[in-house]
């Protein structure tokens, strides 16, 4: 009976511990993300009211907490990219991406890379931004831009129609006579001409502008 006793207030004992310990736990935890929270509400408003020291402090504060968060990394490079700054903001970009490779991570680097004029590297993080996400034509201007630098013109031509294809407005039709013109493809370039004419009789929302990749660095 004693034993039975002993048993029953081991366990409650036990019991009482585990649900100590369980609350203490919920408890940081809920802490910590509140914490995490307000950081990034500072680092917003700071970007916001181009206040970028506060800015990069309450990012730099976010990473001590979770050093793998994908998304102070990458907004972290933008920051950096903002004042210039392109070797650290391609090192943010670079983690952010090995951490969690996103399209808009990439695409952030990709344009690091071509602004540096590092064309190569700046074609493979296009071209992988592409692979997670290509339904936006600003995404394969971007490409073909790198692989116009790259002399590589089928893969321009290529990218630009892809463009055209998913979003024929004007600036995507420029784009392409542009380069038609360049080259001397005047057939080609006549073509575009009518196409945009075509164009602007359709409707207002065929003349909508292009949508951008979210978080491109400017």
């Amino acid at each position: 009976m004693i034993s039975i006793i002993l048993i029953a207030t081991f366990a409650g004992l036990a019991y009482y511990h585990t649900v100590l310990h369980g609350d203490e736990f919920s408890d940081i935890s809920k802490r910590v993300s509140n914490r995490l929270g307000r950081l990034w509400d500072i680092a917003h408003q700071g970007m916001r009211e181009n206040r970028l020291l506060r800015a990069e402090k309450a990012l730099l504060t976010i990473l001590k907490i979770d050093e793998r968060n994908a998304a102070a990394y990458n907004r972290l490079g933008i920051l950096y990219a903002k004042q210039k700054e392109y070797k650290d903001a391609i090192d943010c970009f670079e983690i952010a991406s090995s951490i969690e490779a996103t399209p808009s991570s990439l695409h952030n680097l990709g344009l690091i890379y071509y602004e540096t004029e590092n064309y190569e590297k700046a074609s493979v993080a296009f071209e992988q931004a592409l692979k997670l996400e290509n339904n936006l034509a600003a995404r394969h201007v971007a490409y073909a831009k790198v692989a116009e630098k790259l002399q590589n013109d089928k893969l321009m031509f290529q990218e630009l129609e892809k463009a055209i294809e998913l979003e024929p407005n004007e600036e995507t039709y420029t784009l392409l006579l542009s380069a038609y013109r360049t080259r001397g493809m005047g057939i080609e370039a006549d073509q575009i001409i009518e196409n945009m004419k075509q164009l602007k009789l359709g409707s207002p929302t065929q003349r909508k502008r292009m949508l951008r990749p979210k978080k491109v660095v400017i």
